[in-house]
């Protein structure tokens, strides 16, 4: 589906799920509202599935790779070799992601959207290769990319929804790895919400403090040089974001116009919601917050949706590591919601 078709087919859950999942959960033995969150994991499965036993037996976890120009500017602690070298351990299985995906029983699908080196011919299960661009260029100097090229990287993310949703798989988390790709998010973070550069930029990899500084000047060096439009998701993407920002703003509405849930990862992450959210926001109702992330400007994003994140671990890798424990959270709620009992079954006599 393209951009426009599938931004018109994206609804808001159906309320009349969400009742009878309500119904069911008040008719459980236990205290009516007693399992607090979980509950509300449950209904908004019910929800947005429009199933009133829906099944999370097929799992994915997207993690879309880009390297980003600004990495030239001194604003990671990591050299940008590291976005291919984490691709390929994240192929091979020995990264952060794929210990927490093998936990709870997720697939991981790493996409090269957007990677300054070229993989050949791997032919890796798990591994896609939808490259757009080899690396942004340098905002600090101008646009990432062109408008075209922001466009087709939302659509990779949207053709993967749809494929992955036809093959049967229930729920999706994002995930996403590139070195700088904290610079790029913590502009978009600046001017969608107007608050300050210092207030919402963090430290990333972990740099310094000497280099904290250096990645505050650099970010408003770049909103001053390409002015993006914070009215226009797509103008913002072409002139400040990365290619796997977009490439999960593009998987959130695929996953809305699928009625597939999606768990959000981190603060990158939530960028690349954010922007879904900005083209169209009934994406909202489809969409899980995984955790709150370290980094300082990604409470600033959640609450712009209202989102409230299922986890709060002191986590920022990335990756899509939070989406991976969310979903097992998630799962259990839904567990909760299928599996107990209910007063007239289990015999239990219900409150006055």
């Amino acid at each position: 589906m393209s951009l426009d078709s599938v931004v018109k087919s994206i609804n808001n859950t159906n309320g009349k799920f969400a009742e009878q999942a309500q119904q069911r959960l008040d008719s459980l033995t236990k205290p009516q509202g007693s399992m607090g969150r979980l509950e509300d994991f449950a209904k908004q499965l019910v929800a947005i599935t429009e199933n009133t036993m829906p099944e999370l037996d097929k799992k994915v976890i997207f993690t879309f790779a880009g390297d980003h120009g600004v990495a030239d500017e001194g604003v990671s602690a990591f050299p940008k070799e590291v976005t291919p070298q984490m691709v390929l351990n994240f192929v091979h299985g020995g990264a952060g992601i794929n210990v927490l995906a093998r936990h709870s029983g997720s697939d991981v699908v790493v996409v090269d959207i957007g990677v300054d080196y070229d993989f050949g011919d791997l032919k890796k299960d798990g591994f896609v290769s939808r490259k757009i661009v080899s690396g942004t260029k340098n905002i600090r100097k101008g646009p990432a990319m062109t408008r075209e090229e922001a466009e087709k990287c939302i659509q990779v993310g949207i053709d993967l929804a749809d494929e992955y949703a036809k093959k049967g798989y229930k729920i999706f988390g994002t995930g996403e790895m590139g070195i700088a790709n904290t610079t790029p998010t913590s502009v978009i973070t600046s001017v969608v919400t107007g608050k300050s550069v210092e207030e919402i930029t963090g430290r990333g990899t972990g740099i310094n403090d000497e280099a904290l500084q250096n990645k505050v000047q650099v970010i408003k060096d770049i909103i001053a040089v390409n002015k993006p439009d914070p009215a226009d998701p797509i103008d913002m993407l072409a002139k400040v974001g990365g290619a796997e920002i977009a490439g999960i703003a593009g998987l959130v509405l695929g996953a809305a116009a699928n009625k597939v849930p999606v768990v959000i990862d981190g603060f990158i992450s939530t960028a690349g919601a954010l922007i879904a959210f900005l083209i169209e926001p009934k994406t909202r109702d489809y969409m899980f917050a995984a955790h709150m992330s370290q980094e300082i400007g990604h409470r600033s994003l959640l609450e712009m949706m209202n989102l409230r994140p299922i986890l709060d671990l002191d986590m920022r890798l990335g990756e899509g590591t939070g989406a991976a424990l969310a979903i097992s959270v998630i799962e259990a709620g839904l567990k909760v919601y299928k599996e107990m009992a209910t007063f007239a079954e289990a015999a239990v006599s219900e409150q006055h």
